[in-house]
C-alpha cells in the first residue's frame, strides 16, 4: 500500500525531464551570452565593486572548479576562489570596528564641564560632578579632571 502509483511516477518523470531540458537551454543561452559578453570586452578588464565581488564569490562557491571552468566566466575560477577566502576572512575579523583604547567622553558632555568650570571658577571636579549629575550625567571626577586640563583650565583651590 506504500508504493507510488505508476501513474504519477511516470507524470514525475516526465515533468522532471521537462524541467531537466529546460535548465540545459537555459544554461545555455547565459554560455552563449557569457561568450559574447566576452568579445565586446575584447580582452580589457571589468571594475566590480566590492558587492559584487562578494555576490559572485558566494554563487561560484557552490560550484566545482571544473564547472567553473565549463561556464567560462568573465573572471577566473582561482579569482572567484581567492574573493570567496577573502570574503570568509572579512567576516571573521572584528578589528575593523573597534578602536584601540576606552571610548571617548561625548563632546557635549565635555562642552558643559568647560563651561561650568568657566562660570564657576570657585567650583571643584566633585561640585562639577554633583552638577552634572543633576542633569543626568554620571561622570566620574578623573574624567572631569582631564577634561579641565586638556582645555588648559586650572583645578580650583
Amino acid at each position: 500500500m506504500g508504493l507510488v502509483p505508476p501513474l504519477l511516477t511516470f507524470l514525475l518523470a516526465i515533468v522532471s525531464g521537462w524541467i531537466h531540458r529546460r535548465q540545459l537551454t537555459l544554461i545555455e543561452f547565459l554560455k552563449a551570452e557569457n561568450k559574447s559578453l566576452k568579445e565586446q570586452l575584447g580582452g580589457g578588464r571589468i571594475r566590480f565593486t566590492d558587492a559584487q565581488r562578494a555576490l559572485l564569490a558566494r554563487k561560484a562557491r557552490a560550484l566545482s572548479r571544473r564547472e567553473l571552468l565549463e561556464l567560462d566566466p568573465v573572471v577566473s575560477p582561482d579569482t572567484l576562489m581567492r574573493w570567496y577566502r577573502r570574503l570568509v576572512a572579512q567576516k571573521s575579523n572584528y578589528a575593523s570596528g573597534r578602536g584601540v583604547g576606552r571610548p571617548g567622553i561625548m563632546r557635549e558632555i565635555t562642552e558643559l564641564i568647560v563651561q561650568m568650570a568657566t562660570e564657576n571658577p570657585s567650583w571643584g571636579y566633585t561640585r562639577i560632578q554633583g552638577a552634572l549629575a543633576n542633569v543626568g550625567h554620571g561622570v566620574a571626577r578623573g574624567t572631569i579632571a582631564n577634561v579641565l586640563k586638556l582645555n588648559g583650565i586650572e583645578p580650583a583651590p
